[in-house]
């Protein structure tokens, strides 16, 4: 009996070994069609706005699907931060920013002067020239979005609630 196993699963093996499976996805131009597609078929809401971008709020935070390079070839999930910090926080917030990006791939965070105080970023970029299959796209835009709202959340309780708007 336990030879008869043996043989079976031996021919099974050497069945998928022949076996190619189906046949592996194309990368296509990644657009901002494809990139609404996505979001849409998760059920995400988002809008165009009047640069054409893709932009939406995930967990109170804004967000926006940018397209850059010459060609449209680098996609961006770019987060903004819905608070504010004062200046005060300053020293702190760039140390929080700075443990950030050495400890992590994803996503580049930063501080920018906005209204006086401090706005923060997270940006996932990917140079998709050659395209993408939708499973990349899709792993793209879901890192952008996850990555850079665990930087938020972990900020929150940094600075406190009096700095959220």
């Amino acid at each position: 009996m336990r030879r008869a196993a043996t043989v079976v699963l031996q021919a099974a093996r050497r069945r998928r070994a022949d076996d190619p499976g189906p046949p592996a996805a194309r990368p296509t131009p990644v657009t901002a069609r494809r990139i609404g597609a996505d979001l849409a078929r998760r059920g995400y809401r988002f809008r165009t706005d009047a640069d054409g971008d893709l932009t939406g709020t995930w967990d109170g935070h804004r967000f926006w699907f940018l397209l850059l390079g010459e060609d449209g070839e680098i996609l961006q999930v770019r987060g903004r931060w819905s608070g504010s910090v004062p200046e005060s926080a300053r020293p702190a917030v760039l140390q929080a920013c700075n443990d950030w990006n050495r400890e992590r791939i994803w996503p580049k965070v930063y501080t920018r002067a906005e209204g006086g105080g401090l706005a923060l970023y997270g940006e996932v970029s990917v140079d998709l020239e050659q395209g993408a299959t939708d499973d990349q796209l899709a792993e793209t835009l879901s890192c952008g979005l996850v990555t850079t709202s665990q930087f938020f959340a972990g900020l929150a309780t940094l600075v406190g609630p009096e700095a959220e708007d």
